[in-house]
């Protein structure tokens, strides 16, 4: 079952298939969805990731599996250390999971932002630059980062927040608890004249 939503563009009504309601969080599930690149981080070439509106996961690639780093490679963040102690990361790991962080990336307040530029300043948090935020930190300590995996899916900008609450609440009924990176669930405020 597919979740739609009607937009309405330049007064054009657009059913936009949202989400797969039935989907597996795994390659092939993401695929099947409309999930594309699937590229490891070490190897990613951003030019190649569309400027686009959307959402993007972080996968794990087969085999796998957890080496926390006592120290995080992520970028400080309000004088804040990203770094989290080991308990704390096994507690957020979700063993049977391949997705480690479902996120959007939005057009920003000038509508210069996009795709390609949240996954450039999300790679580059890793190797240490300050970033605008810190969610999804937790990726960055992991040993063999580089390995982890990056797709993504190009939605309209007003689909945006409604895809990501709606992939966060499909994970957490299939796992019990958000992805290992995830700190926040996303969730879609009430919009005037919804109850």
């Amino acid at each position: 079952m597919w979740i739609t939503q009607s937009l309405w563009i330049s007064s054009i009504r657009l059913e936009a298939m949202l989400f797969n309601v039935g989907m597996q969080f795994t390659r092939k599930g993401l695929k099947d969805d409309g999930f594309t690149g699937f590229r490891p981080f070490k190897d990613l070439d951003a030019m190649r990731v569309p400027q686009g509106t959307g959402v993007f996961a972080v996968l794990r690639p087969d085999g796998f599996q957890p080496d926390f780093l006592k120290k995080s490679t992520a970028g400080v963040f309000k004088k804040k250390d990203p770094s989290l102690q080991e308990p704390e990361l096994t507690a957020a790991w979700v063993e049977a999971a391949v997705v480690l962080y479902l996120g959007k990336a939005g057009p920003g307040s000038k509508g210069n932002r996009g795709l390609r530029r949240q996954i450039q300043e999300f790679l580059d948090f890793g190797q240490g630059k300050p970033p605008g935020h810190w969610d999804g930190r937790l990726v960055w300590q992991l040993k063999d980062a580089g390995r982890l995996l990056i797709a993504w899916k190009e939605l309209p900008a007003e689909a945006l927040n409604k895809a990501e609450a709606d992939y966060h609440s499909a994970f957490i009924e299939e796992y019990g608890k958000l992805p290992f990176a995830n700190l926040v669930r996303a969730r879609v405020k009430n919009q005037p004249g919804q109850s």
